[in-house]
């Protein structure tokens, strides 16, 4: 069994199962079991003998700051900041009877991960008295002081401190160097060179597809990124029209069952046609179609859940389904999302085939029927800890291989990433891990879309029962109209930097009312009022459109600072 010492400042807990918390296998697929928090001890309960890792909410906020009693700066004048409410894990560790000391296995993990992509991203010129080495060589000392002191007895809270300074430097160090090699990357992308000097064949002739990159893996596209929003229907007006017009390549229109079939066989296409209808006639940019499929509550009408224990019917209803919505907007749609989420197994319980069946019949009546457009499948969820609580599930990255092993012809993955939230799976990442998860995806060998990236504008809370939640997570700060614009900055230029991803779509235009899933995570708020945020998506469009870096995307901008709120339950 897997034991973990909690950090010594921790409150006392009653037993119970720690919320947002998942276990992890090798190859980075997370794995059946749970975490389980009594007091100051974690245990990790699985199926099997083999190493395991964990990955768990880690508060790294002022108050965790102060109890380091550490006020020197790190190196020069970078002094340590608060970082925010953080997921982060630890590496594959055996089940042993003495418990692991869990911020020195957490610093661990992240002096690997900084290593790691130090190999994995070719950067073998990074000068010894770079920022980013001296912080990771701060960090590796603070670290090897701590594994002095685990080996003395009655040591355990000045280990656990150490360990936890050992982290607090190399999440920094981490996500400077996200940073660093994100602005190479966007620079030799948007200059072409990147491409040029992969496609270059020695006959002088270069065809504008995408190809396979042969040190790093992934596939290296042509174009440059596109930047877009998605649209809810019901908020078509002059302002929402204004600030597309003024900020996006594209629009996506969801299609979600609910608002396309409310009834069964009554279709309203009324709303959406008029935005569609407007975006190729007036506005002249592309249409992104759904996802058309997805089981998520409020993307499902209440007559279909008669259905989600008879399998054989909902095949025959999702086919008829995707038929109707293809055929009505085949002439005007360029990409079709055909569906979203049938991994998680969340809402409509399916086993493997039938997810995999599901799958392939949404993918193969698009090309049927519009055998022109693109196709794509969203892969929600990606870091996949719902795997460890749902055994009928599939872990994200192997539902994307079982897919393209399957032999089903899709042109593209997309994946949601909305972060901010106490729901499943939107708890907040740090940059490495977001960066490291996107490389993670690029060996599918498939060109990437980011479809639904998002936060909030302000803090999220479940309306009863927190406990039973984790924390929404921050970065570098509470949630606010500025932590999201700041979000958007690093995030969205993060994601467009890597050579593999085709798009960014934020996850919504304009705050909806009624059922959402993050309802401030507009670029507008509900009385279609610009956010930072809006700006910020403007303005980084335009720097790719004049192929540069975005202005202020630079370790300047981990500056923010700030104590995130509590809600739910984190160690």
């Amino acid at each position: 069994m897997l034991r973990f010492i909690a950090p010594h400042n921790l409150n006392p807990i009653a037993q119970r199962v720690l919320p947002g918390a998942y276990l992890i296998g090798p190859d980075s697929v997370p794995i059946a079991g749970e975490v389980v928090i009594d007091n100051q001890m974690i245990r990790c309960e699985k199926g099997t003998r083999e190493a395991a890792a964990v990955a768990l909410q880690i508060d790294l906020d002022a108050h965790r700051l102060r109890s380091l009693n550490h006020s020197e700066p790190i190196v020069d004048d970078i002094e340590l900041r608060p970082l925010g409410v953080l997921t982060l894990q630890t590496c594959l560790l055996p089940d042993r009877e003495q418990p692991y000391i869990l911020s020195l296995e957490l610093a661990r993990h992240r002096i690997m991960l900084f290593m790691t992509k130090l190999e994995e991203w070719q950067i073998f010129d990074l000068p010894e008295d770079s920022i980013e080495m001296r912080l990771l060589s701060a960090a590796r000392e603070v670290f090897t002081r701590a594994l002095v002191r685990a080996g003395e007895a009655g040591a355990v809270e000045e280990t656990s401190r150490l360990g936890l300074l050992a982290l607090w430097i190399a999440v920094e160090a981490s996500e400077r160097l996200a940073i660093l090699q994100a602005r190479q990357d966007m620079s030799d992308r948007l200059d072409g060179s990147l491409y040029a000097g992969i496609a270059e064949d020695g006959a002088g002739t270069k065809r504008p597809m995408p190809v396979l990159h042969p040190g790093r893996g992934g596939v290296v596209l042509p174009t440059r990124p596109a930047l877009g929003v998605s649209v809810s229907p019901g908020v078509l007006g002059d302002p929402t029209k204004q600030a597309i017009v003024d900020s996006a390549d594209f629009i996506t229109m969801p299609m979600r069952w609910v608002e396309m079939e409310p009834i069964e066989g009554e279709y309203a296409y009324s709303p959406t046609d008029r935005w569609i209808e407007w975006a190729i006639r007036t506005a002249k940019v592309p249409v992104v179609a759904g996802p058309v499929v997805d089981f998520r509550p409020h993307c499902v009408p209440e007559w279909l859940y008669i259905w989600e224990n008879d399998y054989d019917t909902l095949r025959d209803l999702v086919y008829e389904h995707m038929k109707a919505i293809v055929t009505r907007y085949r002439r005007t749609v360029s990409r079709w999302t055909v569906c979203s989420g049938l991994h998680c197994g969340e809402h409509f319980k399916l086993d493997f085939q039938q997810m995999i069946d599901l799958t392939r019949i949404c993918v193969l009546v698009v090309r049927k029927l519009h055998p022109r457009a693109r196709v794509q499948v969203e892969i929600v969820q990606p870091w996949g800890g719902y795997h460890t609580s749902d055994r009928r599930s599939l872990p994200p990255m192997l539902y994307a291989e079982m897919l393209t092993q399957s032999g089903i012809p899709l042109d593209a993955f997309s994946l949601r990433l909305q972060m901010g939230s106490y729901m499943p799976g939107q708890d907040t990442r740090d940059l490495m891990a977001f960066s490291s998860m996107l490389d993670q995806y690029a060996m599918l060998d498939r060109p990437l879309s980011i479809s639904g990236l998002g936060c909030p504008s302000g803090p999220l809370s479940p309306s009863e029962h927190p406990e039973h939640f984790a924390q929404t997570g921050s970065w570098r700060g509470l949630w606010n109209d500025g932590a999201q614009a700041d979000w958007l900055r690093a995030y969205a230029s993060v994601a467009m930097s890597k050579p593999y991803v085709e798009t960014v779509c934020w996850q919504e235009l304009c705050d909806p009312s009624g059922a959402t899933e993050m309802r401030t995570g507009g670029l507008l708020d509900r009385r279609a009022q610009a956010r930072p945020a809006l700006e910020r998506f403007r303005t980084l469009r335009s720097a790719i459109m004049a192929g540069r870096v975005p202005e202020g995307f630079d370790s300047s901008m981990l500056a923010r600072d700030g104590t995130p709120a509590s809600v739910g339950t984190t160690i």
